[in-house]
C-alpha cells in the first residue's frame, strides 16, 4: 500500500465526533444574531435613517449621502458589538463562487491620529479590481476596474470579525458582471408581469414576490482520505475509481441514522447558519453512501440565493474543523447518485396568495389555473433556454441516471391535474361559451383542491416537478449558483405573462367578455403546451423516442447547450424583458464556455498525470512481481506442471501490458487532441472541440484504470479506493 493511502486510512482511526454547544438551548435567543436585519435597524439607526432604507427595500427609493453615512455609522456600531475589524463587499462573479475584498475600518484624522470610520460612500459603493473576474470579453485585462454597489434588499451581515455587505458587481462601463444583478432585473420583471395579470382577478394584489427553496445535495470525505486523491482535491470527482461491490444498492444509506461525526458537523453549520438568519430546516442521510442533504424555509429568491451561496462557503470552512472534505460537484464518484440543488420556486403576492396553491372559491381556483397554465406555456416555449441554464461540466455527469431528471424538459403535474386540464380545453370553445359550459367549467375548477389532496408526488425524473403549491426544478446541479436557473424562470415566466395579458386585452378590446377571453386563452395555451407535460419514466428509452416525436430537445451536449442561450426565443425573453443587454448575453455565453473548456482541460491534465505517474508504475512494479513469480514456478515445476499452474498468470501479464499500453497511447492522443484545441481562438469552438475530441478520453482512460485497479495487489495500490472514500465517516 503506497505511504499516502497507508497514512490516511490509519488518521481515520483517530477521528472522534468534536463537541458542538450551540450559544443558547433556545434557537430565537441567537438566530439573525449576526445580521444587520430591520431588528437592529430600529436599534442602531435614527428614525430617519431607518425610515429610508425600508423604503429603499419596500419602494425603490434613492438613499441620499446624508441617510447613507447615517446607515454607514449605525451599521459598523452594531459591527463593532460583535468585535469585526474589517468590511467588506460581498459579491457574486461568474467564478460560481463568492468574492470579497477585506479593509479595516482604520483612517487618519485630521490632526494625524488613528480613528475608525465607515462612511455612507464606504458602504454605498466600493471599487474591487475587475481585471481578473469572467467577463467574456467585456473588458480587456489591463482595465481593471470594476464597481460594487450595495444590495439593499439583502442584509449586511458578520461573518468572523468582517461585516459583509452584500453587493451587486459591474464593469466600468456599466455592464453586469455578476449573478445578482441581472437576477433582481429578472425578479423585477416577473413581479411587474405577475401583478398586471393577478389585476384581472384581484385589483388589491400590488406586488408579487418570487420565493425559492433549495435544497443542497453534497459528499462528505473524510479529510486524510481526500488529500490521498488528487483528482478530489483538483477537480471535485474522482476521474478513476472501480466501483465498490456494496454501495448505494440495499438503499440503507437513504434517510437513516446519521453518524455521530456528520452530525457534529450539522450541528455547528446549522449554529452558524441560523446566527446568518439563514432558516436551515432539515438535514437527513441522501442515496449514496456518505451523501447527504440541507433544505432551508423558502425565502425571497434573492436573499435565498444569497444564503446559498454562504452556506456553500460555510459548509467547506466548517467541515474541515471536522476532518472532512464537501463534495459540491454534480457526480464526485461514479455510478452512485450524484448531487443536485433542487430548486423550488413559488410566486406569491402581497396579500397572502400564493399563485401556485388552489384558492377558496372558483374564481381563486381560476387565478390559480391561469399561472398554473402559463407556467406550462413558459417551460415549453424555452425549453431549451432551461436547458441551457442548467449545463456545465459538472451536471453532465449527473443528468439522465440515479434520481437525476434527463436531459429532456418536461412537466410533471400527476395525472388528475394533467385529466382536468384536458377536460377544460374539451369544455371551453372558441365562440360564445353558453351557461351550460360556464358552469360545468366553473364545477371543474372548484375540484382542484380535492385533486391536489391526493395527487402532490413527485416524479423524481421530471426535470420540472409540480408538487402542491410550487415548481420543483430537479436538474440544477449542486455547485451551481441557483440565480443561473433563477434568471431564465422568472425572465421566461414575466415575458410569458406579459403575452398572456396582451392576448387577453386584444380580445377584451374586441367586445370578449374578461371571463370568457380569459378561458379562451388558457385553452389555447393547454393544448398548444401539451407536449412538456409527461407523467412517466423519463430514464426510458420509450420516452426518448415520445420526446422526438412530440417535438422536444434533448440536448445531451454542453456546448450545443449553451449556444440556446442566444437563440431568437431566449433573446426575446432575456433582451425582451431586460435582464441582459446585447453585450452582456453574448459575454455570459463566451464565459460558460470558457468555464466548460477549462473544467475539462483540467480532469483531462489531471487524469494525464495520474495515469501515467501513479497507475502505470504501480501496474508496472506489479507485473514484474507476477514474471518474478512466473519464473520460480518455471524453476521448481516441470514444463507440463508450469504451463498449467502458470496460466492465470501469464493471462494477467498479458492483460496488464495490454491496459498499460492502450492507457499510455490514450493519454498521448488526448494530449495532441488537447494541444490541438487550444490553439483554436474562437471559444465555441475551442469548448466543442474539447467536448468531442478530449472528453471523451477521460472515460476511455479510466476504463483500463478501473480494470487494472481489481487486478493489481490491493497492498500497492497508490489511491484510496471507493469503498475506503464512500464508508468511512
Amino acid at each position: 500500500m503506497s505511504k499516502l493511502r497507508f497514512y490516511a486510512l490509519q488518521e481515520l482511526t483517530h477521528r472522534q465526533a468534536l463537541e458542538v454547544t450551540p450559544p443558547s438551548n433556545k434557537l430565537s435567543d441567537y438566530y439573525a444574531s449576526h445580521v444587520f436585519d430591520q431588528k437592529k435597524m430600529q436599534e442602531y439607526l435614527p428614525k430617519e435613517a431607518y425610515r429610508a432604507v425600508t423604503d429603499a427595500i419596500d419602494k425603490g427609493a434613492p438613499i441620499s449621502r446624508e441617510m447613507a453615512d447615517l446607515i454607514a455609522n449605525g451599521m459598523k456600531s452594531w459591527a463593532k458589538s460583535l468585535n469585526v475589524t474589517h468590511y467588506t463587499h460581498w459579491f457574486q462573479p461568474l467564478t460560481d463562487g463568492t468574492a470579497e475584498k477585506h479593509d479595516g475600518f482604520i483612517e487618519f484624522s485630521d490632526d494625524g491620529d488613528v480613528i475608525e470610520r465607515f462612511s455612507g460612500k464606504l458602504l454605498i459603493q466600493q471599487e474591487p479590481d475587475a481585471s481578473s473576474f469572467p467577463n467574456g470579453g467585456i473588458r480587456n485585462t489591463f482595465e481593471a476596474r470594476g464597481y460594487t454597489a450595495w444590495d439593499v434588499s439583502s442584509p449586511a451581515f458578520v461573518v468572523d470579525t468582517t461585516l459583509c455587505i452584500p453587493t451587486i458587481f459591474i464593469s466600468y462601463t456599466g455592464e453586469a458582471l455578476d449573478y445578482k444583478t441581472p437576477l433582481l432585473k429578472a425578479l423585477a420583471a416577473v413581479d411587474k408581469a405577475a401583478t398586471e395579470v393577478c389585476q384581472l382577478f384581484d385589483k388589491n394584489i400590488t406586488k408579487v414576490f418570487a420565493n425559492l427553496g433549495w435544497e443542497q445535495e453534497y459528499f462528505l470525505v473524510d479529510l486524510a482520505l481526500y488529500s490521498a486523491r488528487p483528482d478530489l482535491c483538483l477537480t471535485g470527482r474522482t476521474l478513476m475509481g472501480h466501483s465498490s461491490a456494496k454501495d448505494q444498492q440495499l438503499e440503507d444509506h437513504y434517510f437513516g441514522s446519521i453518524p455521530p461525526r456528520v452530525t457534529a458537523f450539522m450541528k455547528e453549520l446549522e449554529i452558524e447558519c441560523h446566527k446568518l438568519g439563514i432558516p436551515v430546516k432539515t438535514r437527513h442521510n441522501e442515496v449514496a453512501p456518505n451523501q447527504f442533504e440541507l433544505a432551508p424555509i423558502y425565502e425571497n429568491a434573492n436573499l435565498a440565493n444569497d444564503h446559498n451561496q454562504l452556506v456553500m462557503d460555510l459548509m467547506k470552512r466548517i467541515a474541515r474543523k471536522h476532518q472532512f472534505a464537501v463534495l459540491l460537484h454534480e457526480k464526485p464518484f461514479s455510478g452512485v447518485n450524484g448531487s443536485g440543488k433542487h430548486n423550488n420556486w413559488s410566486l406569491c403576492t402581497d396579500t397572502g396568495v400564493n399563485l401556485f396553491a388552489p384558492g377558496r372559491n372558483p374564481k381563486g381556483n381560476m387565478l390559480f389555473l391561469t399561472f398554473l397554465v402559463n407556467v406550462l406555456m413558459m417551460v415549453y416555449k424555452n425549453q431549451n433556454l432551461l436547458r441551457a441554464s442548467i449545463a456545465s461540466a459538472g451536471n453532465c455527469y449527473r443528468l439522465g441516471a440515479n434520481e437525476a431528471p434527463p436531459s429532456i424538459l418536461s412537466i410533471f403535474l400527476g395525472s388528475q391535474l394533467s385529466y382536468m386540464l384536458d377536460e377544460i380545453a374539451k369544455q371551453v370553445t372558441d365562440s360564445k361559451m353558453t351557461p351550460e359550459e360556464k358552469t360545468t367549467l366553473k364545477l371543474g375548477i372548484g375540484r382542484i383542491p380535492e385533486i391536489l389532496l391526493d395527487n402532490t408526488d413527485r416524479n423524481r425524473t421530471s426535470p420540472f416537478a409540480f408538487t402542491g403549491n410550487r415548481f420543483e426544478f430537479r436538474a440544477a446541479g449542486s455547485s451551481s449558483n441557483c440565480a443561473a436557473s433563477m434568471i431564465v424562470i422568472n425572465a421566461a415566466m414575466a415575458n410569458q405573462l406579459n403575452e398572456f395579458k396582451a392576448s387577453v386585452d386584444k380580445l377584451m378590446e374586441e367586445g370578449v367578455g374578461k371571463d370568457e377571453a380569459i378561458f379562451r386563452i388558457l385553452k389555447e395555451m393547454i393544448i398548444t403546451s401539451e407536449p412538456i407535460r409527461f407523467e412517466g419514466d423519463g430514464y426510458s428509452d420509450e420516452w426518448k423516442e415520445e420526446a422526438a416525436r412530440r417535438g422536444l430537445s434533448n440536448i445531451a451536449c454542453v456546448p450545443e447547450a449553451l449556444l440556446h442561450y442566444t437563440d431568437a426565443q431566449s433573446r426575446s425573453v432575456l433582451l425582451g424583458e431586460k435582464v441582459f443587454n446585447e453585450s452582456e448575453l453574448n459575454s455570459r455565453l463566451e464565459v460558460e464556455f470558457e468555464k466548460f473548456t477549462k473544467k475539462v482541460q483540467i480532469e483531462s491534465r489531471v487524469l494525464g498525470d495520474l495515469a501515467i505517474n501513479h497507475i502505470v508504475p504501480i501496474a508496472v512494479i506489479y507485473q514484474n512481481r507476477l514474471l518474478d513469480n512466473l519464473r520460480g514456478l518455471k524453476e521448481v515445476f516441470s514444463p507440463e506442471e508450469y504451463e498449467t499452474l502458470s496460466l492465470d498468470r501469464r493471462e494477467l501479464v498479458r492483460e496488464i501490458s495490454h491496459r498499460v499500453t492502450a492507457i499510455k497511447t490514450l493519454v498521448r492522443d488526448m494530449t495532441e487532441a488537447r494541444k490541438a484545441a487550444n490553439h483554436k481562438t474562437c471559444h465555441e469552438e475551442k469548448a466543442f472541440a474539447y467536448e468531442k475530441t478530449v472528453r471523451p478520453y477521460l472515460e476511455q482512460i479510466r476504463d483500463h484504470i478501473d480494470s487494472l485497479e481489481m487486478e493489481v495487489d490491493d497492498e500497492i495500490w497508490p489511491l484510496p479506493k471507493y469503498r475506503e472514500l464512500l464508508f468511512n465517516k
